[in-house]
């Protein structure tokens, strides 16, 4: 017999603008898994000479974090963080 353990992750929606540079994407990637974080959804739009990228995280680490250091990288223009709300996992 298996036991399920309910278990609660956190996940936050980042909203973020950047200039349209070669890898730019790929390292807001980066810094996004090296932080701890998983990405379950990213829409990404152009928009002139920006882009625009709508991102659903999971993880446990603190969100101001991440955020602040999306901040530091000079393609980013802005990084709002919407509301956040608890994902339900269940593990065997």
């Amino acid at each position: 017999m298996t036991q399920q353990e309910d278990t609660s992750i956190p996940s936050y929606t980042l909203n973020c603008r950047m200039s349209q540079e070669a890898a730019a994407l790929e390292r807001l990637c980066q810094v996004v898994r090296i932080r701890g974080f998983r990405i379950a959804r990213m829409a990404v739009e152009s928009a002139g000479e920006h882009i625009h990228i709508a991102l659903t995280l999971e993880g446990t680490r603190p969100i101001a974090m991440l955020q602040s250091q999306l901040e530091k990288l000079h393609t980013v223009a802005e990084v709002a963080l919407g509301q956040s709300s608890g994902v339900r996992v269940q593990t065997a």
